[in-house]
């Protein structure tokens, strides 16, 4: 039995991440970026990661680029978190969403963030196939989250 899909980032990623997590933190969204927190499903702590926020048809995504990711992980168990931007904190639950239910997100988060996050997707662009996105869906979880009041 395999893995599952999981693409650990290079040290300039981890790098580049530090940093848009860092400027996210101090109020500095890059192209909307903030960062997120989630609950460590073993250490208890929270978990600090950038994240790209997707709206689609006026829900809100998150979406693991990598694919199966530690903070994909913690969100399972915690099935929330925090999204931060500078002081502006808003709290949030997730909902993983079935494969069959990804397609229209998975393609319309390409078309705004495929310049950062193609490189994860292993081919798949915001131009493939339903079919190919399709296929990919597996391996890039997606959580539709909603703010709490």
């Amino acid at each position: 039995m395999s893995s599952p899909y999981y693409l650990k980032g290079s040290p300039l990623n981890v790098r580049f991440n530090n940093v848009v997590g860092w400027l996210a933190r101090h109020g500095l969204s890059v192209a909307g970026t903030a960062e997120m927190s989630v609950r460590g499903r073993k250490s208890g702590q929270m978990q600090r990661v950038p994240v790209n926020p997707h709206t689609y048809d006026g829900e809100q995504y998150l979406v693991s680029a990598r694919g199966h990711s530690q903070w994909v992980r913690n969100m399972r168990v915690a099935g929330g978190g925090e999204l931060r931007v500078g002081r502006r904190v808003r709290e949030f639950t997730a909902v993983e969403l079935p494969d069959a239910e990804k397609l229209p997100i998975l393609r319309t988060y390409l078309e705004k963030w495929g310049w950062e996050v193609n490189q994860y997707f292993q081919g798949v662009t915001a131009k493939s196939s339903d079919e190919e996105i399709v296929a990919a869906a597996a391996n890039h979880p997606v959580f539709r989250f909603t703010v709490s009041k």
